[in-house]
């Protein structure tokens, strides 16, 4: 039995362009490399796309790598993830599975006794591949606890797909992150393929065998690519599990801690980065609490353009430890969601610069009209010019033509 096992793919997930083709190259290395291997099949346990109906340049781009290996024979078995599936059951995957490009594992029927009895879908050599698919905030977790157990009695090779959080396979920085116990999981399988928490991990015990995390084909966020700095995929090659790295682009990673200084010292500790970062994506952690000034007044976009110039292929910042002495913590005590934005507004007046009455009232009104959600039947880009040309009307009227 030999295939490639790979998961959390999020094609077309980054929002920035440069980063979001990153995910469409990481696809098409994890192709070829199946390709190469010649494999039985590929499983992908969850989230190949980021979301439920992705947009058309997505649907082509991934028609035709799907295509690739349609065309080579190779069949590839798949489970909705947490990001691919929709709670109203609208799911690209059913669309593609239609065209013949890959099969959902996940299927089965629900027993007299109400149990969820799980179907086998037969592949290569007559390996058994069943799952259960993914869903946001452990919804998952009523599957696992109608699953018919007796599913672990069939004789025969089988693997098994899923997109949850193992507990036992957690790491620290992901304690508080909801999880199931492995027990959760059916017993007797030869593989598990995990996916939905972004780590590469493998785990044994006297119950349960290769249950496998093979964490991202390409990093998903500011952390992830700070951690793993790159994606991969597993080759199970007739018992032999095999680590194969998807390397698309170097990673260099800058931490600045700015404690102490004044906004001119703290850019120009920031613009002193000097390595060489050419075709790199490049991550600017900057940490520290400013002696004045506010975050705000750091001149990140021309740090950001610096870079640039010197050839890095993409520029990610984080200041989420940044912080300054002039902002100093807000004590509030309020049950009312209302009174807290009043109160909080008019605790940071004077660090606002909202020290008028009118200023409180204005940015209180601002608020309130940027929380308007979707109404209903109204387009997302209806929504966004609607609230411009409200918020517009808004800080117009404040101005009275006045400078």
């Amino acid at each position: 039995m030999r295939f490639t096992h790979t998961a959390d793919c999020h094609i077309g997930g980054h929002r920035d362009p440069k980063l979001r083709l990153l995910t469409e190259q990481a696809f098409v290395q994890f192709v070829d490399q199946t390709l190469q291997l010649n494999v039985e099949f590929a499983v992908i346990a969850g989230d190949l796309f980021n979301t439920a109906i992705p947009g058309i340049d997505t649907l082509k781009f991934t028609v035709t790598q799907l295509g690739r290996l349609r065309d080579a024979k190779i069949p590839v078995y798949v489970i909705p993830g947490s990001h691919d599936y929709s709670p109203n059951g609208k799911t690209m995957i059913d669309v593609f599975e239609q065209a013949g490009l890959l099969r959902n594992v996940c299927r089965g029927t629900i027993t007299p006794d109400g149990k969820l009895q799980l179907a086998f879908t037969i592949g290569p050599g007559g390996v058994k591949i069943t799952g259960v698919i993914g869903r946001r905030g452990m919804l998952d977790r009523e599957i696992y606890e109608d699953l018919d157990m007796n599913i672990a009695n069939e004789p025969g090779k089988k693997i098994f797909l899923f997109h949850t959080a193992i507990t036992e396979l957690k790491p620290k920085n992901l304690a508080e992150m909801e999880g199931a116990p492995i027990s959760f999981l059916p017993q007797g399988f030869d593989y598990y393929a995990g996916g939905h928490v972004h780590i590469v991990e493998k785990y044994d015990d006297a119950h349960y065998h290769n249950v496998v995390y093979p964490g991202p084909l390409f990093p998903n966020s500011f952390s992830e690519l700070e951690q793993l700095r790159f994606g991969g995929f597993y080759y199970y090659n007739n018992g032999e599990i095999i680590r194969k790295d998807v390397l698309i682009k170097k990673v260099k990673s800058f931490l600045v801690s700015v404690d102490g200084m004044d906004v001119i010292a703290a850019t120009k500790a920031i613009n002193n980065l000097s390595e060489d970062v050419k075709d790199a994506i490049v991550l600017l952690r900057i940490e520290g609490e400013l002696a004045s000034g506010s975050p705000a007044e750091l001149d990140l976009r021309e740090v950001v353009h610096r870079l640039e110039q010197l050839g890095a292929y993409a520029v990610l910042r984080n200041t989420a430890r940044l912080s300054s002495k002039d902002f100093v913590p807000v004590q509030l005590r309020s049950d009312d969601q209302s009174m807290i934005e009043e109160l909080l507004l008019k605790e940071q007046a004077d660090q606002l610069t909202l020290s008028d009455t009118d200023g409180v009232a204005l940015a209180s009104r601002m608020l309130r009209l940027l929380s308007q959600e979707l109404q209903e039947g109204e387009k997302v880009h209806e929504y966004q010019d609607r609230m411009v040309n409200e918020a517009t009307e808004l800080l117009i009227g404040k101005d009275d033509g006045k400078d």
